[in-house]
């Protein structure tokens, strides 16, 4: 049903302005009175728990930070069954963002690219939609995510971040320092330890008890990945995510004509997977076992998320798929993994009889 509702009506609006029909449909499921009713036929199940961050999720794959940009939907996203929603990306102050248009559909590679520009409300105007989920008892895990404001310089940004981190911290289960998007101008060159570790210092005083993880780039050479885990480590943090968005094109589909007339922008969906997988298995064999390491791009099915939970991630998330398998997308990925896990169970027990 939804692949025809694609391919007749949501593929031939502007991928923006689809995006704000579903949102709505999505933001309104809780006032509606249908969430708890949607829930029933979506919850994962009890099986699929897991214990991170000193948090339960009631399942390992949640939605990536980009899609509920200021928190509105979250609620409403933890009815279709994620265990978890990222927020954001916030930063400080609030921004449009970059001048449309600034999302685009890659159909053949399952793929987006994006240059949307971190458009947002600002940290100040998240506080209050943030303290009345924070209060809640029934939704999903929240992480925030935050970034740097585009008016202020690189120079400052650690004063930016820390700001962003005191205000939103409180009504976050988790806060992520998002380094890595490639759509804000000298964003990625925080990602250099002489940069990176004074700002991870300053925003972890800044957090106090709260979470704290660091998002980071898959088009960082395997050395600089390394040493990024070997900061977060010493510095205390409590994890990593991995990976952003690409600015790599390679191996597309898409007439190369396109794509190069779309222009800039970070690539999702699943040519990002090979080297998300990469990065994932780099950072697990580097991190201590207990440090929490969050795996995204790519992910699509509910093989992709158990092979991510293989390779050693604590918890997967996903968002470009969302557009193209709909709004039963995590329904489907947790009655995989159920699935996955029956029969995982079935055969070792034949094993040991």
């Amino acid at each position: 049903m939804y692949r025809l509702l694609f391919s007749l009506v949501l593929s031939r609006m502007d991928p923006e302005d689809a995006h704000h029909l579903a949102f709505r449909v999505i933001r309104a499921l809780p006032t509606l009175g249908f969430g708890r009713l949607v829930e029933r036929f979506t919850a994962p199940e009890a099986s699929l728990a897991v214990e991170a961050l000193g948090l339960r999720f009631p399942s390992p794959f949640g939605v990536a930070a980009g899609f509920d940009k200021d928190g509105f939907a979250v609620r409403g996203l933890g009815h279709l069954g994620f265990g978890h929603v990222e927020v954001g990306t916030i930063t400080a102050l609030p921004q449009p963002g970059n001048e449309r248009p600034r999302l685009f559909r890659l159909v053949a590679d399952r793929a987006l690219i994006n240059r949307m520009g971190f458009n947002n409300g600002g940290a100040d105007a998240a506080v209050g939609r943030l303290s009345r989920l924070a209060r809640r008892a029934h939704r999903p895990v929240l992480g925030v995510n935050i970034g740097k404001s585009r008016v202020t310089a690189v120079d400052d940004a650690v004063g930016d971040y820390e700001r962003s981190a005191r205000v939103l911290a409180p009504y976050a289960d988790y806060l992520v320092v998002n380094v890595s998007s490639p759509n804000t101008p000298g964003l990625r060159g925080l990602q250099e330890l002489d940069s990176l570790a004074p700002l991870l210092e300053s925003v972890r005083a800044a957090v106090g008890a709260t979470p704290l993880l660091v998002k980071i780039a898959p088009d960082l050479a395997d050395e600089e990945v390394l040493r990024i885990c070997d900061l977060v480590v010493r510095l205390g943090l409590d994890g990593i995510i991995a990976t952003n968005t690409t600015i790599s094109r390679a191996g597309l589909r898409t007439p190369a004509s396109v794509v190069e007339a779309i222009g800039a922008g970070g690539l999702s969906g699943a040519p990002l997977a090979a080297r998300s997988c990469e990065v994932l298995r780099l950072i697990r064999g580097r991190v201590p076992a207990e440090l929490c390491v969050i795996s995204v791009g790519g992910v699509e099915t509910a093989d992709d998320v158990q092979e991510r939970l293989d390779a050693g991630a604590t918890l997967v998330q996903g968002y470009t798929a969302f557009i193209y398998r709909g709004p039963l997308w995590a329904r489907q990925v947790n009655q995989g993994l159920a699935r996955i896990r029956r029969e995982r169970s079935t055969s070792s027990a034949a094993l040991t009889d």
